[in-house]
C-alpha cells in the first residue's frame, strides 16, 4: 500500500467506525423510547381503571345511560314517574328535571338531590357508558361525538370544576359517594391524560 493511499484508507475506516457508532446509539435511543412509551401507555392505562371505578358507580353510571330513561338510588332502578332525557338532558316540557332537583340536596333522606343545572347528557351527545367496558368506557369518553365535543382538556375542566360532577362526593343522606376522593380522580384522570389517555383493548 503507497503512503498516498494510507490517510484516505484511514479515514474511509473512521468514518465506518463513526457510522456505526451512530447507528448503535440510535437503537439505544429508539429501544429506551419504546421502553418510555409502553411504560408511559402501562401507567396510563391503569390510571384509567381508577377513573372507571368512579365513572361506573352509582352517582355518575345512573346518568350515563344509553336509553331515555336515568336510573336512580345505589342500585340503579328506573327512575320514578317515567322521567325522560329530553332533547336538551333537561327532561321533557312536561316533566323538566328542576321541578324535583333543586340547586342543593334536600336536607331529609331519600328526597330528591339536588345540584345547579341537574341534567343528563343531551339526547346529540348522550355520553353513555351504562354496560361498557373499561376498553370502551374510555374510547367513548374521548369521542367528541359522544362527549359534547370535548377534548382533553375540556373533559379535565368538567371533571375538575363543573358543580354537577362534584355532586357525586356531596350527595345528601343516603347515598353512597365514589370509591376514590374528588382529587384523587382528578389526579387519576391528569395521570391518564398526561400519559397520552390510553385505552386499554
Amino acid at each position: 500500500m503507497s503512503r498516498a493511499r494510507i490517510p484516505s484508507a484511514i479515514a474511509a475506516a473512521a468514518v465506518t467506525v463513526v457510522g456505526l457508532l451512530l447507528e448503535s446509539r440510535l437503537k439505544a435511543d429508539s429501544s429506551l423510547g419504546a421502553a418510555e412509551n409502553t411504560a408511559d401507555n402501562t401507567a396510563g392505562v391503569s390510571a384509567f381503571r381508577d377513573v372507571a371505578s368512579v365513572l361506573t358507580s352509582p352517582r355518575c353510571l345512573n346518568c350515563h345511560i344509553p336509553g331515555e330513561s336515568p336510573l336512580q338510588g345505589d342500585e340503579g332502578r328506573p327512575h320514578n314517574m317515567n322521567v325522560k332525557r329530553g332533547e336538551d338532558g333537561r327532561g321533557s316540557p312536561a316533566m323538566r328535571c328542576t321541578n324535583c332537583h333543586q340547586s342543593t340536596n334536600s336536607d331529609l333522606a331519600h328526597a330528591p338531590p339536588g345540584a345547579p343545572d341537574w341534567r343528563l347528557p343531551d339526547a346529540k351527545t348522550p355520553l353513555a357508558w351504562h354496560g361498557l367496558s373499561t376498553g370502551d368506557l374510555c374510547r367513548t369518553l374521548k369521542d367528541p361525538t359522544k362527549n359534547g365535543n370535548r377534548d382533553l382538556t375540556a373533559l379535565g375542566e368538567h371533571v375538575t370544576s363543573d358543580k354537577f360532577v362534584n355532586w357525586a362526593w356531596n350527595p345528601g343522606v343516603g347515598r353512597s359517594t365514589p370509591p376514590l376522593s374528588h382529587q384523587q380522580f382528578v389526579d387519576k384522570f391528569t395521570q391518564w391524560t398526561n400519559s397520552g389517555a390510553p385505552c386499554q383493548r
